[in-house]
């Protein structure tokens, strides 16, 4: 039987566009939907303090 696990980032303080799973990781975890998570990362950079802070996601 196959082994279950969640993938987390690699770089836990940076958002990687290029990887999908990652994306719906960072989706998921602050419950936005992807299109809101690409249009605040355009406008805040990838920074995940700065994405979540702007998404009113922090602490």
């Amino acid at each position: 039987m196959a082994a279950t696990f969640r993938r987390h980032p690699q770089d836990s303080a940076r958002i990687n566009l290029y990887e999908d799973w990652e994306m719906r990781y960072w989706s998921d975890k602050w419950g936005v939907p992807r299109q809101q998570l690409i249009e605040t990362i355009k406008r805040v950079g990838v920074d995940v303090k700065d994405v979540a802070r702007a998404l009113g996601k922090e602490g």
